[in-house]
């Protein structure tokens, strides 16, 4: 694969006009700050114009020679570290933007000095300069881009500096700094550090550290601790290190190099330098409190070389880049933090880690040779060597977009990997670069180079990156005669960058598949970074890089397609994201004319998941024609799924059952055989309809709509829609209908509420109707379901529907597939329907008759043990209990509920004739007390009231009430019960019985 694609991300530069050397040098929101050498102890700022233009703001001393600098977004402050007659002081600089306006006025003040009220008009027009006192001299500095603070490394710690807002008055705000927090760290000297988001990183000569400090809730047994200002996490195992050993005296002519060591996430604590936190800030409520997490530790051993050790080896550039959350309208002003990249070089190899919810290596540089500086950006990462300036892909974006992205890698969506190589998109030759940063769509070049440079600098031969004629002006100033410059490089815009990258990939295109992808994966990958930029929605190219973002996944969904690829499944997310119709992608891929093509993996994958999904796009006759030849070619087996999709409608049937029949002869199937059914009902050719249908059974069949469900539904817009083959089956074979459709839903193809909408789509049903084969199908799934939660709905259904036409008298507008008869034979949750309820009904009224396969189907249920009666209450309320049918269900209901008092109550009140028929059949076991406690004595005091004229009371009290009484109680308990009125020829045979089995026994 191409290592290095020789592009052009560097455009013109421009020659910064400084007047003195610069020393350092930083960048703020549109501003330049350099620092001069020793000899002029000034800060000069530039205005940073379009293309590179600078104009100079003005300049303002300092207390010294600049040792560090850097500059805050947050505050727009500037922080120097700078030295005094061998003393070093970190100030701060705020409000300089006053020195373009023309004044001179300076405040110089202490850290945390209380602002009084007659400073309010002064500090309006004039510099302000914050001292800011340590302990020990500082040595490095950084501003976190997020929130303002400072971080302040001093030899074994250090020191955490919050930036604080101070209102003076309603138009007058000024800012300060409060010394928050002490990080002491034993045994180290950090040379660089870096802070953002409450993340350090910290950089020795071989070693890096990265921490994060963690807000904690404080809790009681925290309190004297926060009192004391004191947090202390868990330390690691401190070991004394070589420089502290005794034998260190001795040993001073030796050089002792401790073993690489690379520690991840919570490893990390096993580092050996333990980091103690000290509160500094006055306590309040509002008081915050830490604990250090480890993140990361990195030490790396010199180089070693034949002859000897390399004392240039040491670690430099330590970065923290923080990626934002996408902008959208809505949260246009609120960035949100999404992931956090690290970044550190070695003279000949740089690192990039990502720190934020998992902390791993994403990428690793090595250069060409040895390298001075280095900057990260989202985009790129720029390396200054001795000789040139070189430019190299990052993987920032490709990592934060699967934070951000909860899609990406499905077949929803893409992007390339962390894991993609890394590549130099350019080696720009410099004569002597020295330092490096970064602004924008800028880079600020520090070049100097040595007395024997310069002759050969200026010779007329001598070539630099922008051919425009005022872009390197002779220098007249006799400051200027040294060799040194400041550039300011202009990076072409992504949209000129992604163009060129775009041309590139297309000379390896059919050479160097790799290398193809590899660009225009890189291409993808800036343009993506650019539209996770903060200000993208208010960038001028918004919509020229929405555009190539589209483009771009459109390009990656080609080669993916076109290209024999072990990622070829790749070619369906991209060309998702690029929103390309199937259509637009046939044109792309598909060659015109009958000629025929060869088709990868790739292609046949987008196309085999873009058709069987439920899509609105309809493919033209034509193009649905030519998706069959290149499925026949393909991958014939797929054919029956491809002429099913909705986007084939339009295809020509005739055209796709010779293909079928040429599939069929290879390998014949139900599937196959029920598809050219589907055809042959769209050509109207019912003979070979019948032809294919008589084919294989009817269960076979029906099994057979399970491999394609959507010969019979198919989805429009999220709706189960029929098909003109459901349609048929409907009028031709209802029966093969519904058992196609349990089939389905019991192997999760359907479910109940699609159903649903399907059977009423097919019987044109109003949304309040059920037509009668959706009952059908309902009962259906009773006979073979075996999920309870789905049994209970469905009982529930089929219960709700009887009781509907049954009080609503309305017969089913077709006849139900099975009998009541069927339905007890084949289900058991259809009970034999008891005798008493048939004694209950024996004396109903004439429509009972019309009406009487739903009243035995509900009675069946009721006399089941599956449906649960509790739920069914309010379903069977609309039945009236005055008439038999309500009065059978809810004798029914009340014994189930074991509520049989209740139900021999009404039995006695609306069909005494029934109550002995019941008693024989439910009074059993616990129950038969009631025999003698309350259907005899109800009995006799009916017969007593009756007299001869119920001749129904008096057989049913003769032959079974007292019979079963008498043969139950003893003779004593039986007189007991006897009415005192009674006759005793009525009773006398039932107590000889009874005295008789006493004799017996």
């Amino acid at each position: 694969m191409v290592q290095l694609y020789n592009l052009h991300p560097f455009g013109s530069q421009r020659v910064v006009p400084c007047k003195q050397e610069p020393a350092h040098f930083c960048c703020g929101q549109d501003v330049l700050f350099v620092a001069s050498t020793a000899a002029s102890c000034r800060v000069e700022v530039f205005a940073v114009r379009e293309q590179g233009h600078c104009e100079a703001l003005g300049s303002f001393a300092t207390l010294g020679p600049v040792l560090r600098m850097a500059h805050s977004s947050a505050g727009d402050y500037l922080v120097t570290i700078e030295e005094k007659s061998k003393a070093t002081f970190l100030r701060a600089y705020m409000n300089w933007r006053c020195m373009s306006a023309g004044s001179s006025r300076v405040c110089v003040r202490m850290v945390g000095h209380k602002m009084e009220e007659s400073y309010s008009e002064t500090l309006k027009e004039q510099m302000s300069v914050v001292e800011m006192p340590l302990s020990d001299p500082p040595l490095c500095i950084s501003c976190c881009p997020v929130n303002g603070d400072l971080l302040v490394g001093c030899k074994n710690k250090l020191v955490m500096f919050c930036l604080k807002y101070q209102v003076i008055n309603q138009n007058l705000t000024v800012l300060d700094f409060e010394r928050s927090l002490i990080l002491h760290i034993d045994n180290l000297i950090p040379a660089e550090v870096a802070f953002c988001a409450r993340h350090i990183a910290i950089a020795t000569e071989l070693d890096v550290l990265i921490l994060k400090l963690e807000l904690i809730q404080q809790s009681a047994d925290r309190t004297e601790q926060c009192a004391r200002g004191v947090g202390a996490p868990e330390k690691g195992v401190k070991d004394e290190s070589p420089s502290t050993h005794p034998l260190q005296l001795e040993l001073d002519e030796f050089i002792i190099c401790q073993k690489p060591v690379e520690l991840l996430g919570e490893e990390s604590r096993l580092c050996e330098i333990p980091v103690t936190l000290e509160s500094t800030e006055l306590p309040t409520e509002d008081s915050k409190h830490f604990q250090v997490q480890y993140l990361l530790f990195r030490r790396f051993a010199p180089d070693q070389s034949p002859f000897g050790f390399c004392e240039e080896t040491k670690l430099h550039s330590v970065q923290l880049l923080p990626v934002y959350q996408t902008a959208d309208e809505e949260t246009e002003n609120k960035r949100k933090l999404l992931s956090l990249f690290c970044f550190f070089s070695l003279p000949h190899v740089g690192y990039l880690y990502s720190v934020g919810k998992l902390v791993e290596l994403i990428s690793t540089y090595q250069y060409s040779e040895k390298s001075e500086q280095a900057v990260l950006t989202p985009q790129f990462l720029h390396v200054i060597t001795s000789q040139s300036l070189q430019c190299f892909t990052v993987r920032c974006s490709a990592a934060a977009a699967r934070g951000e992205d909860p899609y990406i890698d499905t077949t929803m969506k893409a992007c390339p990997p962390v894991t993609l190589d890394v590549c130099t998109l350019r080696m720009q030759l410099f004569i002597g670069p020295r330092a490096i940063c970064h602004f924008k769509n800028h880079i600020i070049l520090l070049t100097k180079a040595d007395t024997e440079d310069i002759t050969e600098r200026r010779k007329p031969t001598r070539r630099m990156l922008s051919r425009k004629s005022d872009s390197i002006k002779s220098r007249t100033s006799s400051e200027s005669e040294p060799g040194w410059n400041l550039y300011i490089i202009n990076t072409v815009s992504t949209i000129q960058l992604y163009r060129e990258m775009v041309d590139y990939s297309r000379t390896y295109e059919n050479v160097k598949t790799e290398s193809c992808i590899h660009l225009l994966s890189e291409a993808h990958l800036l343009v993506r970074a650019a539209i996770m930029d903060p200000h993208f929605l208010k960038s001028d190219e918004k919509e020229d890089l929405l555009r190539a973002f589209r483009e771009s996944c459109a390009f990656l969904g080609d080669c993916y397609s076109r290209f024999d690829t072990k990622d070829y499944h790749l070619a369906l997310p991209y060309y998702r994201m690029s929103g390309l119709s199937m259509t637009e992608v046939l044109k792309r891929l598909v060659s015109e004319g009958d000629k025929i093509q060869t088709y990868e993996r790739g292609f046949i994958f987008y196309l085999t998941h873009s058709l069987n999904e439920d899509s609105n796009e309809e493919l033209s006759k034509e193009s649905g024609n030519k998706v069959l030849q290149i499925f026949y070619l393909a991958d014939p087996v797929q054919l029956p799924d491809i002429i099913c999709s909705p986007s084939m409608r339009n295809i020509c049937p005739l055209t796709a059952v010779k293909y079928l029949q040429k599939v069929e002869k290879m390998m014949p199937s139900v599937v196959l055989t029920l598809t050219k059914a589907f055809l042959a009902l769209k050509m109207g050719d019912l003979t070979m309809y019948e032809r294919e249908m008589h084919s294989y059974k009817e269960t076979t069949l029906a099994c057979g709509f399970i491999g394609q469900p959507r010969l019979l539904q198919q989805r429009k817009e999220g709706i189960v829609m029929p098909t003109e083959f459901a349609v048929h089956l409907k009028e031709m074979q209802p029966g093969l209908l519904v058992a196609a459709t349990v089939a389905l839903h019991e192997n999760s193809k359907i479910d109940l509420e699609e159903a649903d909408t399907f059977f009423k789509m097919l019987c044109n049903s109003s949304e309040n109707t059920i037509p009668q084969l959706l009952v059908d199908f309902w009962e259906a799934l009773l006979v073979v379901s075996s999920q309870e939660k789905i049994l209970q709905e469905l009982l529930l259904r089929v219960t709700s529907q009887y009781v509907w036409r049954i009080s609503k008298k309305q017969l089913p507008e077709t006849k139900p597939l099975k009998t009541t008869e069927d339905l007890i034979n084949s289900c058991g949750h259809f009970g034999l329907i008891v005798p008493w309820v048939t004694s209950i009904m024996s004396g109903g009224c004439s429509y009972d008759i019309d009406y009487h396969e739903d009243i035995s189907r509900l009675q069946s249920l009721l006399c089941s043990q599956s449906i649960n009666i509790a739920s069914a209450l309010p379903v069977l309320e609309p039945l009236p209990e005055a008439d038999r049918v309500g009065l059978a269900v809810r004798v029914l209901c009340n014994t189930r509920l074991g509520r049989y008092e209740e139900a021999i109550d009404q039995l006695l009140r609306r069909c005494p004739d029934a109550a002995v028929f019941y008693a024989q059949h439910e009074l059993k076991g616990d129950n038969q007390a009631l025999w003698w406690n309350k259907l005899l004595p109800e009995l006799c005091k009916r017969t007593r009231l009756t007299g001869n004229d119920c001749p129904v009371l008096i057989s049913s009290l003769k032959a079974e009430t007292l019979s079963i009484v008498a043969m139950e109680l003893e003779l004593r308990d039986f007189l007991s019960l006897l009415p005192e009125d009674g006759t005793a020829a009525f009773f006398l045979p039932h107590l000889l019985r009874c005295s008789q089995r006493k004799l017996l026994t």
